[in-house]
């Protein structure tokens, strides 16, 4: 992944953690609270924005060591898992279709990996 889509990626994904946010903290409480599942969904926000922010980072160092190509894979890791992860929440938050949880794990799984890789990355650094 190039830097420049790591960083409309992050920056896309940050404007809707943004609209997501506020979504739920107007717009949706009352059904969140209704339903119990105004926590989950703050989870899965935060969530989104931890990676966002790490996914920018990880396009930022991707312009500055362009050698260390592994981060493209770090980079669709990050996207991946907050797509399944907090997509996943915000999906069960919306539609009390209990079973989507069953795949949130994957998504944590995709965020771990991006984590570990970007660790490799760094034992690479000079």
């Amino acid at each position: 992944m190039t830097p420049r889509l790591i960083l409309l990626l992050a920056a896309v994904l940050g404007a809707l953690g943004v609209a997501l946010g506020a979504f739920g903290a107007h717009a949706f409480k009352a059904h969140l609270e209704a339903t119990q599942r105004l926590d989950t969904f703050e989870t899965a926000v935060r969530y989104q924005f931890y990676h966002t922010l790490a996914l920018l980072a990880v396009g930022i160092l991707r312009l500055v060591r362009p050698e260390l190509t592994n981060l493209g894979t770090v980079a669709w890791l990050f996207v991946g898992g907050i797509v399944i992860f907090s997509g996943s929440l915000y999906l069960l938050c919306l539609t009390g279709i209990t079973k989507l949880g069953a795949i949130t794990p994957i998504g944590g799984v995709l965020l771990i990996a991006g984590w570990v890789l970007l660790a490799v990355a760094a034992l690479k650094l000079a």
